[in-house]
């Protein structure tokens, strides 16, 4: 509750103390929502190259080799947009940073439809994903931001359940959209999307007021200096660098992998992908539910947040059972639970992150944790490509999938022994 609301309930016991919370609870909701969305646009943009991939690679004569490369290009774009990212964010707030970042994905999104030659594609391409870059210290800086602590991990659960919706609903809808009307349409649309939301975010934020943690952020000096000088920034960088790179593996290459050891079809593989991607998609709700079920329980922070950590890095251990299956369904349910289990962990990376570090550099952390974890993504890329052209296959991805996720919370746990939040005290 904020001062103000505070001296409104002295004065009007039960009346005005409950429509101010009211229209607070309202205004948080629409935020969550709302990011929510941009989200889901923001992975079914991302997805509709990948999905068009054996149509695109006819029209400009690609193999493997190049679009791991491109795909490489692509995550080292991100990572050089998020250089800048965070501190723009941190600077003029969510409200301004994240709208403008949706316009401009929006654009180059469309942008695709009209390139001549490959120049124009991959320009158009380098473009989208550095506003993409965007979505994730914003998502993780409003919760910070405007959503006090047992609001806030659920919260970012929901968010983090649009990347697998976004990856659920692309297939389902760009692969026959692309099939009637041609691949330049998908685009098109799946761009001009973002002019909708853009409507809702200026109209559904005009309301909203920081928590009291944040309330001074914008006016607090910035200093990239001080983020890189603190523990849990590596912690985080470090944690995502291990742990996204698998993420950034099979969304981009899990509808080949289904064509490749499964022989589906582009139609084919949309039901895999989608049953996929739906188990991802709980795995970010229970990341989300499962942390504040722990503080109920009378954990500590440190303890609730490590322990779901630990509960989602075993769940991804059996991943590399998927490449023995009997079926492409028993492959997309094995890879699923892996998802599932990365969803649920970097749940609860976002969560720490929003927790620990304070409000005023947030999004600065979460951009260099982006960088880290889009140069990792980078070298997977380029690693995917050498292993599938060497005739290696795709066994020593998984297995690093299967180990990574304990990794990342040894990593965590090294660097900061005991997770403090700023406003643990705050019910």
């Amino acid at each position: 509750m904020t001062e103000a609301l505070a001296e409104a309930a002295q004065t009007k016991p039960g009346s005005s103390a409950s429509a101010e919370e009211r229209s607070l609870a309202r205004s948080r909701n629409i935020l969550i929502a709302l990011v929510f969305f941009g989200t889901i646009l923001n992975y079914v943009d991302r997805q509709v190259l990948s999905l068009l991939k054996p149509t695109i690679e006819v029209a400009y004569g690609w193999g493997d080799a190049e679009f791991a490369h491109f795909a490489a290009m692509s995550q080292l774009a991100a990572a050089g947009a998020l250089l800048f990212v965070g501190l723009l964010i941190d600077r003029f707030g969510v409200r301004l940073a994240y709208g403008a970042a949706v316009v401009i994905w929006s654009m180059a999104g469309m942008a695709h439809a009209f390139a001549a030659n490959v120049t124009q594609f991959v320009t158009a391409r380098v473009i989208l994903v550095a506003a993409e870059s965007v979505n994730t210290p914003a998502a993780v800086k409003a919760a910070a931001q405007y959503l006090p602590i047992r609001q806030r991990s659920m919260a970012l659960g929901i968010v983090n359940t649009a990347p697998n919706l976004g990856n659920i609903i692309a297939p389902l809808t760009v692969i026959p959209f692309a099939v009637i009307y041609g691949w330049q349409a998908a685009f098109i649309v799946t761009g001009a999307l973002g002019f909708i939301w853009i409507v809702l975010w200026i109209v559904g934020t005009r309301r909203l007021s920081p928590l009291p943690r944040a309330a001074n952020a914008s006016s607090e000096k910035l200093s990239f200096r001080e983020a890189a000088r603190d523990r849990t920034t590596w912690a985080i960088a470090g944690a995502k660098a291990i742990t996204d790179m698998f993420w950034w593996f099979f969304t981009f290459w899990l509808p080949d992998l289904f064509h490749k050891v499964f022989s589906l079809s582009q139609e084919q593989l949309v039901g895999p992908t989608a049953l996929a991607f739906s188990l991802a998609a709980l795995g970010a709700l229970s990341g989300g539910s499962l942390f504040p079920a722990l503080l109920a329980r009378g954990r500590s922070v440190n303890s609730a947040r490590k322990l779901a950590m630990l509960t989602f890095a075993l769940i991804v251990v059996p991943v590399p059972l998927a490449l023995s299956a009997s079926s492409p369904w028993v492959a997309a349910a094995i890879i699923g639970m892996g998802l599932f289990a990365h969803q649920g962990f970097s749940t609860n990376i976002f969560g720490f992150a929003a927790d620990a570090i304070p409000a005023s550099r947030v999004a600065t952390v979460m951009a260099i944790g982006a960088i880290a974890g889009n140069v990792a993504g980078f070298g997977i890329q380029e690693a995917t490509g050498q292993l599938l052209t060497g005739g290696y296959g795709y066994a020593p991805l998984f297995w690093g999938a299967a180990c990574a996720y304990l990794l990342a919370l040894g990593w965590i746990h090294l660097l900061v022994p005991k997770i403090i939040a700023e406003d643990e005290s705050v019910v």
